[in-house]
């Protein structure tokens, strides 16, 4: 069981509560791969292989509709973990597409060995359990917004979250906006002009600077 596994493994979030014996078990049992930039990790539809612990980098989770349009579910980064339901379906088929947004290292858990540490490990099978229960909060937010909630203020949320993340100023394009937030491109370009009229932001080149918070939470409101 290489050290450096071990070692990699500790860098994992969900892994920061489990004991050196079950840590030493999944050790035992991971694959690390590295994915280069826009490579894509899951096929939405396809049999299950495995589950996905990422060590480094970001992925792209997302589904895609009859016309090709995108619906971004999430963005996940290094310690965090994706397709840890399929496994433990009848079918185990992936529920979504992923890909690599830059490269990504990652330690994989084969479906056999991801239910056998689940049966054999409580703090592992726990930890998972947490997350799941994070993942269905973020999924019940996801059904609210895109239920309940404007464009607009969609917008505005998620302007103020991606600066709160610090991430605002990264280069968004206007197609990763409109996926991430379940529309499409035009509908974006316009609010963000509604906004930078009304003084809330200022776009400059790829990056978007917060000039009124107050009011884009106002926006997000409503």
């Amino acid at each position: 069981m290489p050290s450096q596994t071990i070692t990699d493994l500790r860098q994992v979030n969900l892994f920061a509560g489990l004991s050196d014996a079950t840590l030493q078990q999944i050790a035992a049992r991971v694959i690390q791969r590295t994915y280069p930039a826009g490579d894509a990790i899951l096929q939405d539809g396809d049999p299950c292989s495995g589950v996905y612990f990422i060590l480094s980098g970001q992925v792209r989770i997302y589904r895609l509709n009859a016309d090709g349009r995108e619906q971004v579910l999430v963005r996940m980064g290094a310690g965090q973990a994706f397709n840890t339901v399929p496994p433990l379906q009848s079918q185990a088929c992936n529920h979504s597409y992923a890909s690599a947004e830059g490269e990504v290292s990652a330690a994989i858990l084969r479906n056999v060995d991801y239910v056998e540490l689940l049966q054999t490990c409580p703090d592992f099978a726990l930890t998972i359990l947490h997350d799941f229960a994070d993942r269905l909060d973020h999924l019940t937010n996801l059904v609210e917004d895109l239920g309940l909630r404007s464009v607009r203020a969609r917008l505005a949320r998620f302007l103020i979250e991606q600066a709160d993340a610090g991430t605002l100023s990264r280069g968004w394009t206007q197609d990763e906006i409109a996926a991430h937030l379940g529309t499409v491109r035009d509908m974006v370009s316009r609010t963000l002009r509604v906004f930078n009229d009304a003084g809330l932001i200022r776009s400059q080149r790829q990056s978007i600077l917060l000039l009124d918070r107050g009011g884009l939470e106002q926006e997000a409101k409503m």
